[in-house]
């Protein structure tokens, strides 16, 4: 049923409670720390303030380095956020869309007390011309909140593929108001068919050869649909997966890399043992999958399966953080020894 069946154990130590735990360092850990959640595009408190003024950039790509450069000049004419004091704190933010993960967000200083701000800075992207083409730009304009609660102050979205790259001139564009179209979707990464299986110990019968003396969680990565295509071949994807709180050596496993489509067939079965029941309530399976690249490899989106509380052997930790469908996903498998269960889990950022 499957090309690979690979076995391992899962062991860290549960009752040492050390930084590393809580903190751990991985694959996916450093990408998220760049990249962030795609709907960030959009995130703060829009409030009531209409879109309104323009914006002067530049776009220009840099060959040698292979570097996608935006330079920001100046605003005019920005909404006041503040009517009482008659002010607003603006600032720049670009995103690549739709969003790639690995590109993240770039933004410029905020200039205070002014609907006139001048910038005059270059937001850059290490990217190929060819992945660069097949997306667009998102630039917005925001106020800066103390609090958090940032304000939109209107939006320009740029089309690559069509842009005129002899166009090196600062020209200036009318702002327009947020795109909800660009917000429903602008996450959408895939969705993974799996199928996943606790066998608790002992629970075969003492006559069953493969009886296991501790409980193993079975996953079946069968294959994934939609992913997101970085260049016009398609993706070399493949898929990597730990049992957390552990990132050692031991924990991880990966698929072969399926080359140049969009919809890899994996049929790839993963079998970790030294797990108890009660280590159920505490692990979490992490599958990621990624582009394969010579240099480096780019993260595409990911699950994670466990009960979403926050928490790992008594010690809070960020990566405890299952949606509603992954969490009712591992509850049915606790609740179903023994038994494969099929779920359809769409790929999120992590």
């Amino acid at each position: 049923e499957s090309d690979t069946a690979s076995e391992i154990s899962f062991q860290f130590n549960k009752h040492k409670k050390t930084p590393s735990i809580g903190s751990h360092s991985s694959d996916m850990a450093s990408v998220s720390s760049v990249s962030g959640s795609v709907l960030s595009v959009y995130s703060g408190d829009f409030g009531s303030v209409d879109a309104q003024g323009t914006v002067e950039f530049a776009l220009d790509y840099d060959e040698k380095n292979r570097e996608f450069q935006v330079h920001v000049s100046q605003c005019k004419d920005l909404a006041v956020v503040d009517e009482k004091k008659g002010r607003s704190d603006p600032y720049v933010k670009t995103y690549l869309l739709p969003d790639k993960a690995r590109m993240g967000k770039r933004k410029t200083s905020v200039k205070k007390r002014t609907v006139n701000p001048i910038y005059n800075e270059v937001l850059r992207y290490k990217i190929e011309k060819m992945v660069l083409l097949i997306q667009k730009l998102n630039l917005s304009v925001w106020h800066n909140d103390p609090l958090g609660r940032n304000s939109f102050l209107g939006e320009i979205e740029v089309d690559l593929a069509s842009w005129d790259w002899s166009n090196r001139n600062l020209n200036w564009y009318p702002l327009k108001p947020r795109s909800l179209s660009a917000v429903n979707g602008v996450d959408h990464r895939g969705v993974m068919n799996l199928s996943i299986k606790y066998v608790p110990p002992g629970s075969l019968g003492k006559m069953c050869p493969k009886n296991p003396p501790s409980g193993e969680v079975h996953i079946w990565v069968k294959d994934v649909k939609d992913l997101l295509q970085l260049r016009p071949s398609g993706v070399d994807s493949f898929v990597k997966c730990y049992v957390l709180p552990d990132t050692s050596k031991k924990s991880y496993q990966k698929t072969r890399v399926i080359k140049r489509d969009t919809n890899p067939v994996f049929n790839h079965t993963i079998v970790y043992d030294g797990f108890h029941t009660e280590d159920l309530k505490d692990a979490c399976v992490e599958l990621t999958v990624w582009d394969h690249e010579k240099l480096t490899n780019h993260f595409l989106g990911g699950i994670r399966l466990g009960l979403g509380t926050g928490l790992s052997y008594g010690i809070s930790v960020d990566w405890m953080d299952s949606t509603q469908e992954e969490v009712a996903f591992w509850q049915e498998m606790m609740s179903a020894a023994n038994e494969w269960i099929e779920g359809l889990l769409p790929l999120r950022s992590l």
